[in-house]
C-alpha cells in the first residue's frame, strides 16, 4: 500500500460526470492542482458515449441544453472555453415531439412564437393562458440569464451580483418556493392542457409539475427557444472528452480504473481518499460526483455520515433507473422529416408507472458519421426501478432483458413502423447495467422529491456537514441535467477557489 504522507494535491474529485469535470477544470483554470479519479474506462458517465461495431452511442440523453452563445445559461459554452476548448454543435430545429393519449402531438418548435402558436391552436379556449404561463417561464429565465451563476454559498458572489444585477436577483428569488403546477394552475383551467405540462416537466425531470421546481423549469422551457437544443458533434461524449482535454492543459491530471472506496477522514475532516488497490492520495480538498446516497454510506460510514443528510434522505428518493436499448438500425426505417428526439404515453395513468414514459433520441438525424453509411441509431429508453431486476437468475435476468425489449420496440412501432425488421444492432441496458457501469445506487438518474416541497429552496449546495468535502452533481442545486449539474460544477468550483483563497475578484463577463 502507497500512503502519500503530505497532500500532494488541492483538490481531488471522485468520478468524472459532466458536474465532477467542470468542478476541477474550473479549478485548474484557477491554478489548483486537481486530480480526478475514475472508475470506469472513459470520461462522463452517463454524459458519456461509447462504440460498437461502427456506430458511437450516447449513454444517456442526447437532448442538450447549455451550448448557446450568449447570457450565462450557456454554461456547457462557457465550462469548455474557460479551459480552451470547444465543441462543433448542431442545432435542433424542435426540442422533441410528444406522442401523447388522445392523439395529442406536439412538437416543440425551437422558434417560440411558432411552438406558442402551435399548442394555442390545439388548445384555443386556453391561449391566453399558454402564452401567459410560458411567458412568466421567461421571467425566471430572463434573470437567471442576467447574472454569472456561481455558489450561492458565498456571501460576497451574492453580494457582487447583487450589485450587479439586483432586480434579477430579486426576481429570482421571488421563484425559489414555487414548483410548476402551482404556476401552471393559475393560469390554465384544462386538465388535458395542465397533464401536457405535466409531461413537459416529466420529460427531463421524471416528475410531474407538482414537484417540479420553477426555477429549472424557467431555465429549460425558455433556453431550447433562447439557446436551444444543439448536439456535439462526434456525440455526447465529446463534451466529457473536451473537458478532460482543457483540464490536462491546465495541469490537472485525470486517472482511470481508479476506483475510490473511501473518503479518508481526520479529526472529523476530509484528508484524501483510498482506492480499491489500497493506495491512499491526500489532498486539501474532496469532491464526491458520486450520488449522496453512495457518497454518504459508502465513500463515507454511517459513524461520519453528519445528520444533515438524514433529513435530506427523508426529503428526497432516488429517481428510477432505465432499460434502454441502443439501436442501429436501417435507414429506411426512419420516417422523412422525422424529428431526433420523441416522447411516447398511451395512458396518461401510467406516466410514472414501472416503463410507462418511453423515451427516443435518433442523433444520426443531425449527425449521420455516428452511424455506418444507411444506418440510423434509435436510442430508446423507458424508467425503470432496480427493484423490478434484482434477486432474479442468471437465465431470468436475460429472459426478462430479451422480452422487455421486444416489448419496448413493438410500442415504438407506432411511431417508427417498421422498426423490428429493421434492427441491425442492438445493445440492452438494465438498471443492474446502469449500476454496475455508472456505480450509482440502483441505476438511479438523480434524487426526486419523496414529498412535495417549496421548489428549490430544501435542494443542499456543495458544501457538506463534513469540512473539506464537498458533493456536485444531480444531488446538489439545481438538480438533473448536463447543464444543471454543469451549474452545479461552476458553483462547486466556485466555492472551493472562495475557500483556497484563488477567486478572481471580478466576476465573469
Amino acid at each position: 500500500m502507497t500512503v502519500s504522507p503530505a497532500p500532494s494535491w488541492d483538490v481531488i474529485v471522485i468520478g468524472s460526470g459532466i458536474g465532477g469535470l467542470v468542478t476541477a477544470s474550473q479549478l485548474a483554470a484557477k491554478g489548483a492542482k486537481t486530480l480526478v479519479l475514475e472508475r470506469y474506462l472513459i470520461p462522463g458517465g452517463s454524459g458519456g458515449s461509447f462504440r460498437r461495431e461502427g456506430y458511437t452511442f450516447d449513454v444517456g440523453a442526447s437532448m442538450i441544453f447549455g451550448f448557446g452563445e450568449k447570457g450565462h445559461t450557456n454554461l456547457l459554452t462557457r465550462a469548455l472555453a474557460d479551459v480552451g476548448e470547444h465543441c462543433d454543435t448542431v442545432p435542433d430545429p424542435a426540442q422533441l415531439e410528444y406522442h401523447l393519449p388522445g392523439g395529442l402531438n406536439v412538437a416543440v418548435d425551437r422558434d417560440y412564437e411558432a411552438f406558442i402558436a402551435r399548442l394555442s391552436g390545439l388548445f384555443p379556449h386556453e391561449a391566453q393562458g399558454i402564452r401567459a404561463f410560458y411567458d412568466t417561464c421567461w421571467q425566471v429565465f430572463n434573470c437567471l440569464d442576467a447574472m454569472p451563476l456561481l455558489s450561492l454559498e458565498d456571501p460576497a458572489y451574492l453580494a457582487k451580483v447583487f450589485f450587479k444585477a439586483p432586480l434579477a436577483c430579486l426576481g429570482l428569488a421571488r421563484w425559489l418556493p414555487f414548483n410548476v403546477g402551482d404556476v401552471a394552475r393559475q393560469h390554465i383551467k384544462d386538465e388535458q392542457l395542465l397533464r401536457f405540462i405535466d409531461m413537459e416537466c416529466f420529460c427531463w425531470s421524471v416528475m410531474p409539475a407538482d414537484l417540479t421546481p420553477m426555477i429549472n423549469a424557467g431555465m429549460v422551457f425558455s433556453d431550447r427557444h433562447a439557446g436551444g437544443i444543439n448536439y456535439p458533434k462526434g456525440g455526447v461524449g465529446v463534451i466529457a472528452e473536451k473537458l478532460v482535454s482543457g483540464l490536462e492543459s491546465h495541469g490537472g491530471e485525470i486517472r482511470y480504473k481508479a476506483r475510490v472506496t473511501e473518503v479518508l477522514l481526520e479529526n472529523g475532516q476530509a484528508v484524501g481518499v483510498k482506492l480499491a488497490s489500497g493506495e491512499e492520495i491526500r489532498a486539501r480538498r474532496v469532491v464526491s460526483n458520486a450520488t449522496r446516497w453512495d457518497t454518504f454510506g459508502k465513500l463515507v460510514d454511517a459513524e461520519h455520515t453528519p445528520k444533515a443528510e438524514t433529513t435530506w434522505r427523508r426529503r428526497y428518493k432516488p429517481s428510477p433507473s432505465f432499460l434502454s436499448l441502443h439501436l442501429g438500425v436501417d435507414a429506411g426505417v426512419i420516417p422523412e422529416g422525422c424529428h431526433c428526439h420523441h416522447l411516447l404515453l398511451e395512458d396518461w395513468g401510467a406516466m410514472e408507472d414501472e416503463q410507462g414514459v418511453i423515451f427516443v433520441s435518433i442523433p444520426t438525424l443531425l449527425d449521420p458519421s455516428l452511424a455506418p453509411e444507411g444506418r440510423h441509431i434509435v436510442h430508446t429508453f423507458t424508467p425503470s426501478d432496480i427493484n423490478a431486476w434484482k434477486d432474479l437468475s442468471p437465465a431470468a435476468y436475460k429472459a426478462k432483458k430479451t422480452a422487455d425489449a421486444a416489448r419496448l420496440v413493438q410500442r415504438l412501432e407506432a411511431i417508427l413502423p417498421g422498426l423490428s425488421a429493421g434492427i441491425r444492432h442492438q445493445e440492452i441496458g438494465t438498471p443492474r447495467t446502469h449500476r454496475r457501469f455508472l456505480g450509482r445506487m440502483g441505476g438511479t438518474y438523480g434524487p426526486i422529491p419523496a414529498m412535495r416541497l417549496p421548489g428549490l429552496l430544501p435542494m443542499p449546495f456543495n458544501r457538506t456537514g463534513l469540512p473539506n468535502l464537498y458533493c456536485v452533481g444531480d444531488s446538489c442545486f439545481p438538480g438533473q441535467g448536463l447543464n444543471a449539474v454543469a451549474f452545479s460544477g461552476f458553483a462547486c468550483a466556485h466555492r472551493i477557489g472562495a475557500d483556497l483563497g484563488l477567486n478572481p475578484w471580478q466576476l465573469p463577463d
